[in-house]
């Protein structure tokens, strides 16, 4: 398969460098103590942290275009998720809301999840919240920061399927988690991060 994200002297004052390239529909996934710099290889990538080194999907360098259209492409979900408005409903396009409901039905969130206040949110549903949010814009890389963490067995199941089927379609995933299990079932190519470094696993 032709690579769709490529990671080359990827490095910042704290860790790096990175070399890494991942392929169309596949996982590259990775694991390391909490401090080992796993979060911030992800912001990295996704220009959100200072960094020096190039990144490119496809035939695109991430330099090439602004940041926020670069993050439309290589798209970034924090294990602790972001909200700018009182209600849920508005956090997603009126136009995208049947798909919206399905998503959330898919990943065993309330049917009326998308009318309560996110104050009323568990952290596992702001954790599904997120990912669906990501999802919707069909981003052809995902950088998924403990995306299950806070989740259940069943809805952790429900995630891995949801994303197995997306890696199907060819969407391409760098995936952070603290479960083996996880990294073994979902990881076409699986890392240990020690100390800002990374090491095939």
């Amino acid at each position: 398969m032709s690579p769709t994200l490529i990671v080359k002297k990827l490095r910042s004052e704290l860790a790096g460098p990175f070399e890494l390239t991942l392929a169309v529909g596949n996982c590259a996934a990775i694991t390391g103590p909490s401090g080992s710099g796993k979060s911030l290889f992800l912001r990295m990538i996704a220009d959100l942290d200072p960094n020096e080194g190039e990144v490119w999907l496809n035939d695109r360098e991430r330099a090439s275009m602004p940041a926020p259209a670069w993050r439309k492409l290589v798209t970034y979900v924090p294990a602790e998720s972001g909200w700018w408005a009182d209600r849920v409903t508005e956090h997603f396009p009126a136009a995208a809301r049947s798909v919206v409901a399905s998503l959330a039905d898919r990943l065993g969130l309330r049917a009326d999840v998308l009318n309560a206040s996110v104050q009323q949110l568990s952290t596992g549903e702001k954790q599904r919240l997120s990912l669906v949010r990501a999802l919707l814009l069909n981003s052809p890389v995902l950088l998924l920061d403990e995306p299950t963490g806070a989740l259940d067995e069943e809805s952790i199941r429900r995630v891995e399927a949801l994303l197995q089927e997306r890696m199907a379609h060819g969407t391409s995933i760098l995936l952070v988690t603290h479960d083996q299990g996880q990294a073994t079932l979902l990881g076409h190519q699986r890392y240990r991060m020690v100390a800002g470094h990374l090491e095939r696993a």
